[in-house]
């Protein structure tokens, strides 16, 4: 923000771009990861990223950073989400999709920490000691090469994806199924009961990571831990992230994913539900420790598994692409509305009872989204075969 000269509704709107391209990109970007081999998308997608990064580091105007911005939103999902995602179940096979995704799930976690760290230690390593004293130009010239370490990194990834990503042939009734790009194959896919509920289970799970984000706020005004502290408490969650995932996805693969999703939801209620009973509250530091454990292992147990039933749903192979897309495009919808909702919560009732009343919407996204995954459950064991489309 003070390299380009950002307050924060400007920095909110290229957020809201950004999310607009992408939301478009969805449906669409799944279509054609049915078309093209994944590791040709992605490669292709993270070059282009990183060219964005070239022109990032010219530091445009607040104009030329919502074009970027938008572009961002285009080669972010269109050209890599959905591949990623097929990718990751190709690379599965037919026994090991828990096992897949949880290793992608946990994988991202520590990486965005790793980037995120090294990025940190290279802009205060160009920086006096004395931040403060520092000039704009001296700010500016740290973040540039900020900016370059991420261009560097994201064009490595890119040219070893393309030459190593490897694709096996996928045994999943692909001589059946003929994947295209017209609108009637989104609807014929859109019309899975499984996709549906898929829907659910996604937009229920990712309310309850968006609701996350206030437990930094719950530590500060609630448990009355300092802004450092309080600050910790969200980085220290996110080392659950690669433990849970990796943990649930083998178990999963034991099993089913849909009954891990299951008791999932179910996990992330009893954490929801007892922020909302207004026990959490200061000076138990050790409950409000173990709600918070309670509640990233629900959250991380399902973000592991949403996309690991997608085998299991019985969606064939050549169309994971397309129903990853229709699935992605509504249930990451909680992009836009849970924060204002959050926002509106905390307002309009100020101290633990807005945060009661947050934790309670959870709560109901938690049972939804459970009895999402019971039919889930009960739908696929009835089912043998993937259907035609």
């Amino acid at each position: 923000m003070d390299v380009f000269q950002l307050n924060n509704f400007e920095l909110g709107t290229l957020y809201s771009t950004y999310g607009i391209v992408a939301l478009l990109s969805y449906v669409y970007g799944g279509t054609l990861a049915d078309r093209y081999p994944p590791r040709k998308l992605m490669a292709t997608a993270l070059i282009m990223t990183a060219a964005g990064g070239i022109y990032l580091a010219q530091f445009p105007s607040y104009q030329g950073l919502q074009w970027l911005y938008g572009y961002w939103g285009f080669s972010t999902i269109f050209l890599f989400w959905s591949a990623m995602i097929k990718a990751t179940r190709n690379w599965g096979g037919g026994a090991q999709q828990g096992r897949a995704f949880g290793y992608l799930e946990a994988g991202r976690g520590l990486i965005a920490a790793s980037i995120g760290v090294i990025g940190v230690l290279v802009f205060s390593y160009l920086l006096p000691e004395d931040l403060n004293s520092a000039s704009f130009e001296e700010r500016k010239a740290a973040f540039l090469y900020v900016i370059l370490f991420a261009v560097l990194l994201a064009t490595l990834v890119g040219i070893i994806v393309f030459f190593h990503l490897k694709e096996q042939e996928a045994q999943e009734e692909i001589s059946t199924t003929k994947a295209d790009n017209s609108l009637s194959n989104i609807i014929q896919v859109a019309k899975m009961p499984t996709v549906g509920l898929l829907i659910v289970i996604v937009l229920c799970a990712y309310c309850g990571y968006k609701v996350t984000d206030i437990l930094s706020l719950y530590a500060s005004e609630i448990m009355l831990f300092d802004e450092v502290d309080a600050a910790k408490v969200g980085s220290y969650q996110m080392y659950l992230r690669p433990l849970v995932c990796v943990i649930v996805g083998v178990f999963a693969d034991k099993s089913s994913s849909a009954l891990w999703l299951i008791r999932g939801f179910a996990v992330l209620f009893i954490g929801s539900l007892l922020f909302a009973s207004g026990l959490v509250n200061a000076p138990l530091s050790g409950l409000f420790i173990f709600t918070v454990i309670i509640t990233g292992i629900g959250t991380y147990s399902l973000r592991t598994l949403y996309y690991a039933a997608v085998k299991e749903g019985h969606i064939p192979y050549a169309v994971t692409g397309t129903a990853v897309g229709i699935i992605s495009v509504v249930g990451y919808t909680p992009d836009i509305f849970i924060g204002p909702v959050m926002g509106i919560l905390l307002d309009n009732s100020p101290g633990i009872t807005g945060h009661q009343h947050v934790f309670a919407l959870l709560g109901g996204f938690s049972l939804v989204g459970a009895f999402a995954s019971l039919r889930f459950k009960k739908m696929t064991q009835s089912h043998s075969s993937p259907p035609r489309i």
